[in-house]
């Protein structure tokens, strides 16, 4: 029998093959921790030794590289979680456009609520009370700035009201609004039709004409409406009667 110790190269390489067999098995176990070298063989890591362990204070100092067939780097359903994204970002987008896009907000004359007069030597003083509907289709509240009203008769203004900071009206609601206006008739004309006695009744028609200006999410926007309504100026009369309105 030839002893190996005879052959000192054989027993030599017979060792490094035993030890790159072991340095193997040992990275296999630990999932190929281990350093790659410039001609792609794989050598035992300096740092863990191939136990994928790293000496403790150290973990901000060093840098893990992982081969790039590694499932990590190709994460699953990627392309479903692109498209979940994408709907859920559509259908938020929608939404925040449905609940607050401006929509209309709706003026309409209701009633004649009262009308008061006076009768001065060569004027007719009168109060009337008008009932307006404002209506928010919005979903959000709206702010109701200025009211203007205006009362002609035969296309001359015998009467003015404004008003400021009137109210706020809540989304998706009607809200009533009261509007006093005073009226001065100076005519002769009239004047003497509204005192006559010979005349039952002394109906007198008045044409309004609205202006409201509302608010919303930093839009604003002005409403303006033209509307009839007749009274006897001839008498008080506090019996409600709604009146047309003009298209």
């Amino acid at each position: 029998m030839v002893k190996l110790a005879q052959f000192p190269s054989l027993s030599k390489a017979r060792i490094m093959n035993e030890n790159k067999e072991k340095g193997k098995r040992r990275l296999s176990k630990w999932l190929d921790y281990g350093s790659i070298n410039g001609e792609g063989q794989w050598d035992p890591c300096p740092t863990c030794q191939g136990t994928g362990r790293i000496p403790r204070g150290q973990e901000a100092q060093l840098v893990a590289v992982i081969p790039c067939s590694d499932q990590r780097l190709k994460p699953r359903h990627t392309k479903l979680y692109v498209c979940i994204s994408v709907v859920l970002c559509l259908l938020v987008c929608s939404l925040i456009l449905f609940f607050l896009f401006p929509r209309s907000v709706d003026l309409s004359p209701v009633t004649l609520q009262s009308s008061q007069i006076y009768f001065a030597p060569e004027k007719v003083d009168m109060i009337i009370t008008n009932k307006l509907n404002l209506s928010n289709h919005n979903f959000v509240t709206i702010q109701v700035q200025d009211l203007d009203l205006q009362v002609l008769i035969y296309e001359t203004v015998v009467g003015k009201t404004k008003t400021s900071n009137v109210t706020t009206v809540i989304p998706r609601s009607q809200k009533t609004l009261t509007v006093v206006t005073s009226i001065t008739i100076d005519d002769p004309g009239l004047n003497s039709y509204c005192r006559s006695a010979s005349i039952r009744i002394h109906t007198l028609f008045l044409h309004l004409q609205m202006t409201i200006k509302v608010s919303y999410l930093s839009h604003a926007e002005q409403l303006s409406m033209d509307t009839y309504e007749y009274i006897d100026c001839g008498a008080n009369s506090t019996v409600p009667h709604s009146f047309p309105q003009l298209h």
